[in-house]
């Protein structure tokens, strides 16, 4: 049986429906990816499956416990991170934070009484099993569940929602974003937690690398409708080209249909004597069926402008060292970054990035050593937060700053033309900013910061939210842009494309330079025996060894000899492999074969879920070779 049951389903927030007769089941064990353009209804489509929101038209049945970690992390939450995640458990959790408050402040007679009658709730409530389920997630989690979270960095305080959505034990996962603000081992270990997870996943994510690695089933929301695609998302990506140009012929031959109809409803007098009725109503039916069609909305279109040349040198560091108090930062760092390079800053969360990217960039002072800046500099600098937007302007006024007409390289536009690129509706445009979501938001960042003639571009997590097709134009903006590009970022699959050259922070003021992005410091990573962060100073609010990832390189350790039991898995698993790779070949050529299909005794959902666990086996069987053969 289905967990979650959406049937027939329409919504609309003004306009054609966002999402229209929509049709899909939630499968157990399933991990499904939900993707569209930014804009096209795949936040609110969890909403609506969680039950946040209700449709306006058709149903959806739940047929278990559903928990949701929504993008945005409550500005106003306070409290322990114990107290936090037990707010999981909805009454009964609160009555739990309250005992634990109580049994340190029992100094009143009134705090005494209440003591006593939170006690006896929680005697009659079984609250002492899911005070237990809190340590449980607090182990699992790897929290300090007396640390404040309104102390923790951004990714962190997700972590502690995760534990706040797996406390209730759901069936079903629903994440909305769940990488942004976390560093490349956070997501790695979120990667490897919810692939070992006995529930059902549903998410949104923009980074390609988490949804190849973990999707088994893509759910595409495109124009209002809701179409699944069994099996892996490079699978997907093929199918849809295939469908899309298919779409493309269908529609042509539709067109010229459609405009013979026209010419001839046109002709002179003797034609319209003796024209035949059935096909005028023929022909008002085409018009109405062309009416109704959705077009595919266009790519974004994006240009940088181009500031003056600057000089062959950009920024060169010598010896340059940064600490705060006796926590070391950059340590005696000698780089020299020249115009056209394409420079990725990489590191955990709370290792200092910000802070070499100030010194990079002026704004900070080396302790020791020198950090000299070329000269005819013009720096256009990407926020994270988003600080160059006014929340109190709409979208022409932020990007215009007042002005009916932008200039972009000597070419004069409108900003309502100019913001059309960007993928902005005249109604769009004209709304408060408030109202956009956080792809619209990034979207607009970039065409208001592409306006400044620049030929240095510092990007601090420009990836947050954006569609992936609108990745993809970015990625080949930065790849010819002329000047030189400093990015910041946690997206493997966009930093590989992107940079020539990174700098890691691998902690205690080691930083090392690496040719190429995330994928070749991985390779170069054993060579350079990486150390962990030190946590104290001012940055070590968002990162500490309790509850953070940091990058590390595994110890060299003596080989041990299997034992004869291992031995014999070990044997066993090249067979077993070649099985899973077989039946997981023989339900995708089903799934991608209609007649096929209708042969089979197993429905498609059915097959769907099969592929799912075959997948998840043969990942955990490579896991299990891998560990048996190191």
């Amino acid at each position: 049986m289905a967990l979650i049951d959406v049937l027939q389903l329409d919504f609309s927030v003004g306009g054609p429906l966002l999402l229209e007769q929509v049709n899909l089941q939630i499968e157990p064990r399933e991990r499904v990816c939900i993707v569209g353009r930014n804009g096209a209804g795949k936040s609110t489509l969890l909403k609506l499956m969680a039950g946040v929101i209700a449709p306006d038209d058709g149903s959806v049945r739940r047929n278990g416990k559903v928990a949701v970690l929504m993008q945005e992390v409550p500005v106003d939450m306070a409290g322990t991170i114990e107290s936090v995640i037990a707010l999981g458990l909805g009454k009964l959790g609160e009555a739990i934070t309250e005992f634990h408050y109580l049994s340190h402040h029992l100094d009143t007679p009134a705090n005494m009484d209440r003591f006593t009658e939170v006690q006896a709730i929680l005697d009659q409530e079984n609250g002492w099993a899911q005070e237990t389920r809190v340590s449980q997630i607090l182990s699992r989690l790897e929290l300090d569940g007396e640390r404040e979270f309104a102390g923790l960095s951004g990714g962190m305080k997700r972590r502690v929602l995760l534990g706040q959505a797996l406390v209730s034990e759901p069936d079903v996962l629903m994440l909305d974003e769940p990488t942004n603000h976390l560093d490349i081992e956070a997501i790695q270990w979120l990667e490897d937690f919810l692939i070992g997870a006995n529930f059902s996943t549903v998410f949104v994510t923009h980074d390609r690398s988490f949804l190849r690695r973990l999707a088994t089933r893509i759910v595409e929301i495109d124009r209002g409708q809701v179409s699944s695609w069994p099996g892996d998302y490079d699978n997907y990506l093929r199918r849809r080209e295939e469908r899309l140009h298919a779409q493309s012929q269908e529609n042509a031959l539709f067109d010229k249909k459609l405009a013979a109809e026209e010419v001839w409803i046109r002709q002179g007098i003797k034609a319209r004597r003796t024209r035949n009725e059935g096909r005028v109503r023929a022909l008002e039916s085409l018009r109405v069926e062309r009416s109704e069609r959705r077009n595919l909305a266009g790519n974004v279109r994006m240009a940088a402008a181009v500031g003056e040349l600057g000089g062959k040198r950009v920024v060169e560091l010598i010896d340059a060292s940064f600490a705060y108090g006796d926590r070391m930062i950059i340590n005696s760092l000698s780089t020299t970054i020249l115009r056209g390079d394409r420079l990725g800053i990489i590191g955990p969360n709370g290792a200092g990035k910000t802070t070499l990217l100030k010194l990079l960039l002026g704004d900070l002072q080396p302790t020791s050593g020198e950090v000299n800046q070329g000269s005819n500099l013009q720096i256009t600098y990407f926020d994270q937060l988003r600080g160059a937007l006014d929340d109190k302007l709409n979208a022409i006024e932020n990007a215009a700053e007042g002005q009916e007409f932008v200039e972009l390289n000597g070419n004069r536009k409108h900003v309502l033309s100019y913001l059309q690129d960007f993928m902005f509706t005249p109604e769009r445009a004209r709304a408060p900013i408030t109202r956009l979501s956080g792809g619209e938001r990034n979207r607009l960042l970039l065409a208001k910061l592409f306006l400044k003639p620049a030929n240095v571009l510092v990007l601090d997590e420009p990836t947050n939210d954006l569609d992936v097709e609108t990745l993809d134009l970015l990625e080949d903006l930065l790849s010819d842009y002329p000047g030189t590009v400093i990015l910041v970022s946690h997206d493997r699959d966009f930093l590989d494309k992107v940079v020539t050259a990174s700098l890691v922070l691998e902690g205690d003021g080691k930083v090392v330079e690496v040719a190429g992005g995330y994928s070749d410091w991985l390779r170069e990573r054993p060579k350079s025996g990486a150390a962990k962060p030190s946590t104290s100073g001012p940055e070590a609010v968002k990162s500490t060894p309790q509850n953070t990832p940091q990058f590390s390189v595994e110890p060299s350790v003596k080989k041990r000899k299997l034992s004869f039991k291992e031995t014999q898995e070990l044997s066993a698993l090249p067979a077993k492999l070649e099985q899973l790779e077989k039946r997981q070949a023989e339900i995708g050529v089903l799934l991608s074969n209609p007649s096929q299909l209708k042969n089979s005794a197993q429905t498609p959902q059915q097959l769907a879920l099969e592929l799912g666990n075959v997948t998840r086996d043969l990942e955990l069987c490579y896991q299990r070779w891998s560990e048996l053969e190191g």
